[in-house]
C-alpha cells in the first residue's frame, strides 16, 4: 500500500533561508522548523510591534528560537497581534503558554479545540500500531495533556475571518484533531494547512530529518477520525492552492504540488489511511479520555 505521493525538488517553494534557519517564501510569509514541526510568521519584514501573527507555537524548548526569529524579522521586541493555532497537539503548542504570557497576546483557535487549550481535556493517546517508523513507534509516549491559556483564549470568528490577518479566512479541517483549522488566502491561493496534510512522512525519523518532499496524509499516530480527515483533504484540494505551508515538511508550490494534493484526495484511503490502528474505523470518542465528540465540519 502506498503511503505517500512523491514530489520532485521543483515543487519546493522558492525561498531565502536566513542564518537562523527561517525560510522566507513570500514577502509576508516565513516559517521556521523547530525539531520536527514548523511555526509560521505572517507579516512583512520590519512590521514592528503588533503588526504580524504567529501561527502555531512549536515544541517545548522552542520559545527562544521563535522569539529570536521574530526579533530578526519584525524588529527587536516586536510582539504579534495574535497567536493563531491550527490545533493543540503538543508539537504545536510547546511554547504557547510562555509566549502568550511574555507577549501579552490573545490566542485564537476553533471553539471545538478549546478543551485542549484551557486545561480541561486530554487528547486520546497516540497510536504506535499505525506503523511507518520510529516517530510513530514512540507516539505512545507523546504528551496528550492540555495546555492552559484560558485567560487569553478566544474562538475564531464565526464569519471565517482571521484576527490580525485581513484577506485570510479559516477553514475547519477536522480529523487529525476535532477543531483543526487551516488558513487560506484567496488572493494568491496560499494555504497554511497545519497537519490536515503534510509534505514529509512524519511517522519516519529518517524522512523527518531529510525533509523528503512528498504529499502525505496527516500524521497517522495522532489522527483520530479518518472519515473527517478525508473530507478535509478533499476540501483543501478543491481550493487548488498555489502554495502550501504544512506543519511538517517543506513548503511546496506549483502545479505539481496541486496535482499531488488532488491525487491524495482522490486516493486517500489507499495513500493515507493505515491498514491497522486504534482509530481506523472507530473515531475517538469522549470515553477515550478526550473531550472529542464527532462533529460535522462547520
Amino acid at each position: 500500500m502506498t503511503q505517500q505521493i512523491p514530489l520532485g525538488p521543483e515543487a519546493r517553494a522558492g525561498d531565502s533561508v536566513l542564518p537562523d534557519g527561517t525560510h522566507q517564501i513570500r514577502p509576508d510569509i516565513a516559517y521556521r522548523r523547530l525539531a520536527m514541526v514548523n511555526v509560521v510568521f505572517v507579516g512583512a519584514p520590519g512590521a514592528g510591534d503588533r503588526n504580524w501573527v504567529l501561527v502555531d507555537a512549536g515544541v517545548v524548548g522552542g520559545r527562544s528560537a521563535i522569539e529570536s526569529a521574530a526579533a530578526e524579522r519584525f524588529g527587536a521586541g516586536a510582539r504579534p497581534s495574535a497567536i493563531v493555532l491550527t490545533h493543540g497537539h503538543f508539537d504545536h503548542v510547546g511554547a504557547l503558554e510562555a509566549l502568550a504570557e511574555a507577549w501579552d497576546v490573545p490566542v485564537y483557535a476553533h471553539r471545538i479545540e478549546h478543551p485542549y487549550l484551557d486545561g480541561t481535556a486530554a487528547y486520546p493517546p497516540g497510536d504506535p500500531s499505525v506503523g511507518g517508523g520510529l516517530m510513530a513507534s514512540l507516539s505512545r509516549f507523546y504528551p496528550t495533556a492540555p495546555v492552559d491559556v484560558s485567560g487569553r483564549l478566544h474562538a475564531l470568528p464565526e464569519d471565517g475571518g482571521v484576527p490580525g490577518l485581513p484577506g485570510w479566512r479559516w477553514i475547519h479541517t477536522p480529523g487529525h484533531s476535532p477543531g483543526h483549522v487551516s488558513l487560506w488566502r484567496e488572493a494568491d491561493r496560499t494555504l497554511i494547512a497545519g497537519d490536515a496534510f503534510v509534505t514529509t512522512a512524519p511517522e519516519s525519523a529518517y524522512a523527518t530529518a531529510l525533509q523528503t518532499p512528498e504529499i502525505h496524509g496527516p500524521p497517522r499516530y495522532f489522527t483520530i477520525d479518518w472519515d473527517a480527515s478525508r473530507a478535509s483533504v478533499e476540501r483543501l484540494a478543491a481550493l487548488g492552492p498555489a502554495l502550501a505551508v504544512t506543519g511538517h515538511g517543506r513548503a511546496m508550490e506549483g502545479g505539481a504540488m496541486a496535482d499531488a494534493l488532488a491525487r491524495l484526495a482522490a486516493e486517500f484511503d489507499a495513500v493515507a489511511v493505515p491498514k491497522t490502528g486504534i482509530y481506523v474505523g472507530r473515531p475517538a470518542k469522549a470515553e477515550d479520555g478526550s473531550a472529542y465528540l464527532r462533529v460535522k465540519r462547520g
